[in-house]
């Protein structure tokens, strides 16, 4: 293997990296024209030239690569891989005992120490790796031969995310082992979900949200008349019927939501056609319910980060707030919204202050009944707290 490549720190940004932030920002380079090749191996050493942290070169977003090890002497290889992996699918051994969840995450990139790198595990053994830089898929042979050393797999697909463009590539996502049957059914929790590994960027449910899931079954949707907004494949209210709620209403923009939602019900034999699935702009259904003078019990915020539609452009950081205030405006008094973002460029106490805005300017109470951060099986790093990008607050209007 070629010696590391030297990359020198701004003398501000270094106390950072030894105190264990593990992104390398692309503003923390001073001498940024030695990154020729993605997958490189570099040193990041302070002005006098002293050592720092081991890592590799990735473009990823702000990030030109993250931190593999602080020992100068640790060489990057496969048995390098395989101890991490090794180390994090011990970690997640109650997930692999337990019968009533059987899709989950293995492998949370910095927080299982190799940022750019997620691997989730679905029904029996099959195996999904996700790569988000050029730079971590050139370690591909590695890491796919480290994993099929720890695991009994019987498939193992792969989502590359680090397309120039911005977009999913599309391309066979089938690595190695068998080719699953799909749907594949998966359970969290004992919900039942159909999941399809080799269908574009997302498999058809959001694992980061299983502890919220089993709270609105368990604890809130019973009698409840629930919205599910962003609905994608139903999910929520898949969880929310089955925790006895009287009805769901998903909406969702997307053309095929409708199809994929009626499966998930489907598959957790429950009657889709007593349910209201709606293909619909969340933003026109609010104005719509608003004007039918439509209320619920319950409505469910899960917007993606950023989202676009013919009429309305929306930026989770700028937006939230906007977005709470028509969920308010349709919630009956003691009713619940659950509030959700992915979004990492903000943190809790930041959306908690959405919130308050959003009730503020409505002239309405609430209350903070629970909040949710990523699931044990999404392990992350106080070193880096945007890896926990995950806010859920369950708030009760008053």
């Amino acid at each position: 293997m070629a010696n590391p490549i030297r990359v020198q720190i701004k003398p501000n940004y270094v106390k950072q990296f030894r105190s264990g932030y593990p992104l390398i920002n692309k503003e923390a380079i001073k001498n940024s024209e030695v990154l020729k090749q993605e997958g490189s191996i570099i040193d990041l050493v302070d002005e006098r030239n002293q050592f720092i942290a081991k890592g590799y070169y990735g473009i990823q977003n702000k990030g030109r690569g993250w931190i593999l090890t602080y020992n100068q002497r640790e060489v990057i290889d496969q048995s390098f891989f395989e101890e991490k992996l090794k180390a994090a699918v011990e970690a997640r051994r109650s997930f692999y005992d337990d019968p009533d969840t059987t899709a989950f995450r293995v492998f949370n990139g910095e927080g299982d120490g190799i940022g750019g790198l997620t691997i989730d595990c679905y029904e029996e053994g099959y195996y999904v790796v996700t790569w988000y830089s050029e730079g971590i898929y050139s370690f591909k042979e590695e890491i796919i031969k480290s994993l099929s050393n720890i695991v009994d797999f019987k498939g193992i697909y792969e989502k590359k995310r680090f397309d120039v463009k911005g977009t999913y590539m599309e391309d066979d996502d089938f690595v190695t082992g068998e080719r699953a049957n799909f749907p594949l059914i998966v359970k969290e929790n004992g919900i039942r979900f159909a999941v399809y590994l080799n269908d574009g960027a997302m498999v058809g449910v959001f694992l980061d949200q299983k502890d919220v899931r089993k709270a609105i079954r368990d604890k809130y949707a019973k009698g409840k008349n629930v919205l599910n907004t962003f609905s994608y494949t139903g999910a929520f209210s898949v969880a929310a019927a089955l925790g006895g709620a009287a009805k769901t209403t998903s909406v969702d923009l997307a053309n095929r939501s409708k199809a994929k939602t009626i499966e998930q019900f489907s598959v957790n034999s429950l009657d889709y056609e007593a349910h209201s699935i709606i293909v619909e702009d969340v933003f026109n259904y609010f104005k719509y319910a608003v004007r039918k003078k439509l209320s619920f019990d319950m409505v469910i915020l899960d917007p993606p980060s950023f989202a676009r539609s013919k009429k309305h452009t929306f930026s989770a950081g700028k937006d939230y707030p906007e977005l709470l205030k028509q969920a308010i405006q349709i919630t009956e008094k003691q009713g619940i919204i659950v509030a959700s973002s992915n979004c990492s460029t903000f943190g809790m106490q930041k959306f908690k202050g959405f919130i308050e805005k959003a009730f503020q300017e409505m002239g309405e109470m609430y209350k903070i009944l629970e909040e949710f951060s990523l699931p044990k099986d999404f392990k992350t790093i106080k070193e880096f707290k945007e890896g926990n990008y995950l806010k859920v607050v369950i708030i009760k209007k008053l």
